[in-house]
């Protein structure tokens, strides 16, 4: 059945005409993970919901990692808790299926990037290779200015002919380049219940925001609405790593990940950033998708916080911090 009005699953508290009944679905989608188990875990439905009915749907990407950092991917329903403001809610969906993502890949192309840019451009075209046919990507580059230089599409020769084209130069728009790849995949709508994606940014970035028309807290709470998982690089030098400016560049980066259900990573090398890459691509491919009807009925839009326990000795669950609840009537 057709899916009107969607623009990505999961999507915190979707007004979606939705009751959750059980469609068959079949295969998976997602960036490849390396090395990684595809057996399915008791408990998970290999099923996608169909929707009907007026009802709000809180869902939530969630990665779940042991005390060594490897994602655990063998978790079943009653394994996981979900707490909306200090309460315990009940989990009306779950899958472990490898959903199809819609990713924008942001690269920062100011002028410090110079030397750097032909190493970032092979690590971003090895990431772009890892997305499958039923995954969009698009590549966005920034430097005073932001340019979407390729749509959303599924053909990994026109990526990766993007990212080859990128150069450096000018000052850096880091705040506008996020909002615009939020935009930009606000268009990102889904016709059928199979086009639903998860949605995700990649953005790398060596220095802080100096040009933005737009300021980080319209970005962040941007974000926080989008219900888009923010994953954010930053590249220094020894350095810049000691410098004021930096760190509080690097706040941003790590508050925009965190907020976001994503992760910031700062590797010490401009040759690491391939290895990054890769553990974004298996944590993608490594999530659990939760959701659940709110026991709070308040139609105020206020912010609700949300908290996750999983019941394995030394897991950790991660996903977004929160959502703001629904409005109107």
């Amino acid at each position: 059945m057709k899916v009107r009005g969607l623009t990505s699953w999961p999507t915190a508290c979707l007004a979606v005409l939705a009751l959750m009944l059980i469609a068959p679905q079949g295969g998976s989608g997602g960036l490849r993970a390396q090395g990684q188990a595809s057996s399915r875990p008791p408990g998970e439905s290999s099923q996608q919901p169909s929707f009907r009915a007026n009802i709000d749907i809180v869902s939530m990407s969630v990665t779940v990692t042991d005390p060594p950092g490897r994602y655990v991917t063998d978790l079943a329903r009653e394994q996981f808790s979900v707490f909306e403001d200090g309460t315990k809610q009940d989990i009306a969906f779950f899958n472990r299926t490898n959903q199809p993502i819609a990713l924008s890949l942001l690269i920062d192309t100011s002028a410090s990037m110079e030397d750097r840019m032909a190493t970032a451009q092979e690590a971003a075209v090895g990431f772009a290779r890892r997305l499958r046919p039923q995954d969009l990507g698009e590549v966005i580059d920034f430097d005073r200015q932001v340019r979407v230089i390729q749509a959303f599409t599924n053909d990994p020769v026109a990526l990766e002919s993007a990212i080859r084209r990128t150069t450096a130069g000018g000052s850096t728009s880091l705040y506008n380049a996020v909002y615009v790849s939020l935009k930009e995949l606000k268009k990102v709508r889904a016709k059928t219940e199979q086009d639903v994606r998860r949605q995700a940014i990649v953005v790398v970035s060596d220095g802080e925001d100096t040009s933005s028309l737009v300021s980080y807290d319209q970005v962040l709470d941007l974000a926080k609405r989008s219900e888009t998982a923010i994953y954010t690089i930053g590249l220094r030098s020894k350095d810049e790593i000691a410098a004021k400016a930096f760190k509080e560049a690097d706040f941003v980066l790590r508050q925009l990940a965190q907020e976001t259900g994503g992760r910031a990573f700062f590797p010490a090398r401009i040759e690491d950033l391939a290895g990054v890459y890769a553990q974004i691509a298996d944590e993608l491919a490594s999530q659990y998708i939760l959701g659940y009807v709110s026991t709070n009925t308040n139609r105020d839009g206020g912010w609700r916080r949300l908290a996750l326990r999983v019941d394995r000795d030394g897991a950790t669950a991660r996903s977004k911090r929160g959502y703001f609840g629904p409005t109107g009537k």
